[in-house]
């Protein structure tokens, strides 16, 4: 603290007290303190805390214990109602040539060549970079500019009515771009008319190769197209077959959450919410785009997403407590031979050695890794008695 006289962090404390009053240096030291002794109560506590504590600092004096409490939402109790032998849809894993075709096109697709277009102007499905800078009622707005941004039209990525006016530009145009911010956009911007002037700086397009023998060998082990796609109607029966057990295993689970009893605390809800919600976060992020950028050009906003996320959440966390519930009435417990070979799988993905990776595993993380393996364990265990009709 900076106190006229004396050099900075040597000014005496009862003068810095006079002057900005005696819980100066309080909060600094509650929050130093807080997750502290928090932890420690956590840890000589028997309860399962399933949320955020909410803090609330009762006494901080000079002179006296400094005391808070910290309100947490514990896990509920969960009623197993029946989960064996329910009934599921069943699923169709016949494969038809339409579906062949349309596999070979998104094939058809992935080698593609992009080509720079100059001959013709833009059209949905081309790719236009672009320099934008978004203005409402003549003022510039913070998150609303880009440079070289590539968007493809027609990807619905943008604010509504935005791509669809840049269709039919050609490389070099300026166009003004207007549109208006939904009405759940942030309440700055929401139901407010836009004005983003744009520069075309290129315009790419696909070009898309001939499905002939010669395409086949390319992307393939086949010499022919008929061979090749034999062996893509075989790979997506598998994946079929696949999809449609997982299809089982949801329906499956989806009754036993519906046969159950159980109270969910809100506090649990919101802070699975907010994991999800810093999940997408993260991937946004490594994809070079803010949470701002993403809130600006979808019109979505913090709270929206929140709202839009809680039945997500509700779900996740339903689905954790019966399968655990199953886990724990069922007495399922990975053995000893199943956890190696997880470690096993895990090394050869993080490149290690697996008596290696064992010893870096802490406690808390193998008994975590167990809890998911006894849980996918309940999974199978569910689907397997269900009848499917």
């Amino acid at each position: 603290i900076s106190i006229p006289g004396f050099r900075k962090g040597k000014a005496p404390r009862k003068m810095i007290e006079q002057m900005y009053g005696k819980g100066v240096f309080l909060e600094d030291a509650a929050n130093a303190l807080i997750p502290e002794h928090y932890s420690k109560a956590l840890a000589e506590c028997d309860l399962e805390i399933v949320s955020q504590p909410k803090i609330d600092v009762t006494q901080v004096e000079p002179g006296k214990p400094f005391i808070f409490t910290a309100e947490v939402a514990t896990k509920p109790e969960v009623t197993l109602g029946d989960y064996k032998g329910l009934e599921v849809p069943k699923s169709e894993t016949e494969v038809t040539d339409e579906e062949v075709e349309a596999e070979l096109k998104k094939e058809q697709e992935k080698n593609s060549r992009t080509i720079t277009v100059e001959d013709r102007a833009a059209q949905n499905g081309d790719t236009a970079t672009i320099d934008f800078e978004g203005f409402v009622d003549g003022e510039a707005f913070e998150g609303g500019k880009g440079t070289d941004y590539p968007l493809t039209l027609g990807s619905n990525t943008f604010i509504p009515g935005f791509e669809e006016q840049l269709v039919g530009a050609n490389t070099g145009d300026h166009v003004e771009v207007k549109v208006t911010f939904p009405e759940y956009q942030a309440k700055e911007l929401a139901g407010k008319e836009a004005v983003f002037q744009c520069d075309v700086k290129k315009i790419e397009a696909k070009e898309l190769p001939e499905l002939d023998d010669d395409f086949a060998k390319d992307v393939s082990e086949f010499d022919t197209l008929a061979e090749y796609k034999e062996d893509v109607k075989k790979n997506l029966t598998e994946k079929k077959a696949e999809d449609a057990r997982r299809a089982k295993e949801d329906a499956a689970v989806d009754k036993v959450i519906e046969n159950a009893q159980m109270d969910i605390p809100e506090a649990m809800i919101e802070t699975q919410t907010r994991q999800m919600l810093d999940d997408f976060a993260r991937r946004m992020q490594s994809q070079g785009l803010s949470m701002e950028q993403y809130f600006q050009f979808t019109g979505q906003s913090v709270d929206k997403m929140m709202e839009d996320m809680k039945p997500q959440a509700l779900k996740r966390i339903q689905t954790r407590l019966v399968l655990e519930k199953i886990a724990e009435v069922e007495n399922i417990q990975p053995t000893e031979e199943e956890v190696n070979e997880e470690i096993s799988k895990m090394a050869e993905m993080y490149k290690m050695e697996a008596d290696k990776l064992k010893d870096l595993i802490g406690e808390n993380e193998m008994e975590q890794m167990k809890k998911d393996m006894a849980v996918q364990k309940a999974v199978t265990l569910v689907a397997d008695a269900a009848v499917e009709a």
